[in-house]
């Protein structure tokens, strides 16, 4: 019997992706969702309804991406369900700012 030398296999839990905490995609998500929130609070309500749809639009990127255990606290549901609503409820926020074409926010005669 000759010898048998094991072959090294490279272990997928070594890569950058394990050294994040589980937590990194929805601290991410709320990271854009904070920047949009800002936008609207300086009166750039359309870029910051934008960017809050684009975080939801991250979440789904990020719940199609990663295994279950590295999502997170994006995984709420199932994944096609978290998939589904992060993207709808997304594009419903961007098509909403994109079309609206009223100017300001102001409340009163302008």
């Amino acid at each position: 019997m000759g010898d048998v030398t094991p072959t090294r296999h490279r272990d997928p839990s070594r890569g950058l992706l394990s050294r994040l905490p589980a937590e990194a995609p929805m601290i991410g998500v709320l990271t854009v969702a904070a920047v949009g929130l800002l936008r609207v609070g300086t009166a750039n309500w359309r870029e910051g309804s934008v960017l809050l749809g684009g975080s939801l639009l991250l979440g789904a990127v990020l719940r199609v991406l990663l295994p279950p255990d590295r999502a997170g606290l994006l995984a709420i549901r199932s994944r096609p369900v978290d998939v589904l609503a992060y993207t709808g409820l997304g594009l419903a926020v961007v098509l909403l700012a994109w079309t609206i074409t009223r100017g300001s926010l102001t409340v009163g005669p302008a």
